[in-house]
């Protein structure tokens, strides 16, 4: 049995990669914090396409409580589907600003580090015994953290996520002797709510981002989803340690 918890599936890249995970044959955790109408409608979608999910609530960034939620994800496992492991893990969670590096509060700059990288870090090591061995991992990285995506006004948030991609391969290696694989997908310009809904806000900022992806548009959840979907999949039992960007080309 297929079971795949998804953090930050309430909306936008996590939501797209909890439905398509479902569509492969898993059944879905799908965990928020705010927007508890968003995972409720992830939920929703999955079971109207004759799928099983729940959603439970997470604050990726408190990280004292994650063994409560552990406790939570263990009795819904062995409620949902008479289970006591998972087989996937999504580390999707997360917020995005800019702030120049000269004005970056200190404030800010530990937010991003709660959520973006102490948040996967523990909360793995906090489920990794509910993890069967053979088991995927996938991590939400950044074209920030590559010389692709360099963009004035990032340092903060693209520094947590280059530390995700090298924790990315760490664990790779270290979990490779249960058969567990570890990989990253680095999104570039992405249509989602991470940024405020800046494309909803800030129509015109499309047009000159599409112009500078090579495969001519702005990226879409779903785009991210298909890929995380596939790395926690068996058709991809041969991928560890990568960190993959799925940016329609930007900047190329």
């Amino acid at each position: 049995m297929s079971i795949t918890v998804v953090v930050g599936a309430s909306s936008g890249i996590g939501q797209a990669a909890a439905i398509r995970a479902a569509e492969l044959g898993s059944g879905v955790i799908a965990i928020y914090n705010s927007n508890k109408d968003g995972a409720e409608e992830t939920v929703a979608r999955i079971r109207e396409a004759g799928g099983t999910a729940v959603a439970l609530p997470l604050d990726v960034g408190a990280s004292e409580t994650f063994p409560a939620f552990r406790q939570s994800l263990e009795q819904t496992l062995t409620e949902t589907w008479g289970a006591t492991t998972i087989t996937g893990l999504v580390n999707n969670a997360g917020f995005g600003q800019m702030s120049m590096f000269e004005d970056t509060p200190e404030e800010l700059l530990d937010r991003f580090y709660r959520v973006l990288l102490k948040g996967p870090y523990l909360l793995t090591q906090t489920l990794l015994p509910l993890i069967q061995d053979g088991g995927a991992i996938v991590n939400t990285s950044s074209n920030s953290a590559l010389p692709s995506g360099l963009e004035a006004g990032y340092s903060a948030y693209a520094s947590m996520k280059g530390g995700l991609i090298v924790l990315t391969k760490y664990l790779a290696k270290e979990l490779s002797t249960r058969g567990i694989r570890v990989n990253s997908v680095a999104p570039g310009p992405t249509r989602t709510r991470i940024a405020d809904d800046a494309f909803e806000k800030y129509p015109e900022v499309i047009a000159p981002i599409a112009a500078r992806t090579a495969l001519g548009r702005v990226g879409e959840a779903d785009d991210l989803g298909t890929v995380i979907a596939f790395l926690l999949s068996d058709e991809a039992r041969w991928i560890t340690a990568q960190d993959i960007e799925a940016s329609g080309g930007f900047n190329l």
